[in-house]
């Protein structure tokens, strides 16, 4: 019986040994590079911070039951967070988060949605072209009140925001 031959490094071994850990070397190098860059710019676990600016409810039309809400959301964090509720002590009703959607034929409807998402380092800017908050219309409304909102977001919770009664069109 023979005896197994020892390992020798030839060349050829030792070239292919290299390749063979230079692709998993690089992408480490890359990840680490991309990381640090990351971090560099603060946002390395970095939570959403959300603010809730100009808040405002359109004035209800008479005889329709629903009216709509927007409010201009940022999100100075690094960490993307969701709109998941919005409520009000002076609503009785579902209120509901809606997607403006425009079908092939130009015409435009909207759509219902668990959350809107709040990207990081930007924000979600409501408006009757992108996404609202659909309200149960209550009489009394006047232009100029002002109605307090609760909205609840996945990871910052609850903030609080009043918002100014205004005309559709106005603002």
């Amino acid at each position: 019986m023979t005896a197994p031959h020892a390992w020798t490094p030839t060349r050829r071994r030792l070239t292919d040994a290299a390749s063979a850990d230079l692709a998993p070397f690089c992408a480490a190098v890359l990840a680490l590079g991309a990381l640090s860059v990351w971090t560099a710019y603060g946002h390395a676990g970095s939570p959403p911070r959300i603010e809730v600016t100009d808040a405002r409810l359109y004035l209800p039309s008479p005889g329709i039951p629903e009216t709509a809400a927007f409010f201009t959301i940022g999100n100075g964090g690094g960490a993307q967070d969701r709109l998941v509720e919005v409520t009000s002590p002076e609503v009785t009703g579902d209120i509901t988060l809606s997607r403006h959607r425009m079908t092939p034929g130009g015409a435009a409807y909207r759509q219902e949605t668990d959350a809107l998402p709040v990207p990081a380092g930007a924000g979600l800017d409501m408006s009757p072209h992108t996404s609202d908050v659909t309200v149960p219309a209550r009489e009394g409304w006047r232009d100029g009140d002002l109605v307090p909102f609760t909205l609840r977001f996945e990871h910052s919770g609850r903030i609080e925001a009043v918002a100014v009664v205004v005309r559709p069109g106005a603002g």
